[in-house]
């Protein structure tokens, strides 16, 4: 079966429900249609230019350019991390800790599927690489955005809980244990759900992707399995990562707890 190919009079009917939803915001006064229509305004413009760019760096295949691509995309989704966060950090760990704990975490497990499980040659092969690392990045942002501001928020709410624990003697790592696996837990939850929900409750969308591609359903199965484990992988170290290095910035040489160096949070 042939790729059903797009015209803009059919991106313009889905918009319309996009604004069919900005119209019902406003009607109900919740207050969200005009971040709404930015939101579609930068998905329509920023996937154009991806495709655009993507078409280039595919014809050219060279080494250097996707260096750059993947290395503007960790910096990209290291902000997108930092200014998730109700109480970020000071100064460079504000970035820092996001930049460390994806780079270790999604470049890792992206080059253990390029090299070990797909084989790819040469392994930076952009078909591959891009897309792959692009779905590595995009989940491991949100599970480590979501724990390291539950991590923050609760280690200023529960301070006095921190701060007694210290004054009788535990350490550092013992005093906010149990916030740091709170943390974690949050972190891990959106990808525990979506693979507990794929295949029962939701088709995922690189399955659905290729399917309407026109691959083989139970090829497109065994891709999503890889990417859904591959993801969890990712979150996992990333998250693990960032809570560990997050965490230890919290206190000082002499195991005080250091709040200030959180900033206030956004209103």
């Amino acid at each position: 079966m042939e790729l059903i190919q797009l015209t803009p009079w059919d991106l313009s009917i889905a918009a319309m429900l996009v604004l069919l939803l900005a119209g019902l915001s406003f009607h109900l006064r919740l207050g969200i249609e005009k971040r709404l229509l930015i939101a579609a305004l930068r998905t329509a413009v920023q996937l154009s230019l991806l495709g655009l760019v993507l078409k280039v760096i595919f014809a050219q295949s060279n080494p250097i350019t996707i260096g750059l691509l993947t290395l503007f995309m960790l910096l990209v989704a290291s902000y997108e991390v930092m200014n998730r966060q109700q109480r970020r950090y000071q100064g460079f760990w504000g970035m820092g800790v996001g930049v460390l704990s994806m780079f270790l975490s999604s470049f890792s497990v992206t080059l253990l599927a390029l090299l070990v499980i797909l084989q790819v040659d040469p392994w930076y092969a952009p078909q591959y690489l891009i897309p792959l690392l692009g779905m590595m990045l995009g989940n491991t942002m949100t599970g480590v955005a979501l724990s390291l501001d539950s991590l923050n928020q609760n280690a200023w709410q529960q301070r006095a809980s921190i701060e007694a624990r210290l004054m009788l003697g535990h350490d550092w790592q013992t005093a906010i244990a149990e916030i740091r696996r709170n943390a974690l837990r949050t972190g891990l939850i959106p990808i525990l759900n979506a693979m507990a929900a794929a295949g029962v409750v939701s088709i995922p969308g690189m399955m659905t992707g290729q399917i309407l591609a026109g691959s083989p359903p139970l090829e497109a199965a065994k891709y999503q399995i890889l990417i859904l484990f591959l993801v969890s992988a990712s979150i996992g170290l990333g998250s693990m990562t960032a809570i560990w290095v997050g965490s230890k910035h919290l206190f000082d040489e002499r195991q005080r707890l250091r709040l200030d160096r959180l900033t206030k949070p956004k209103r």
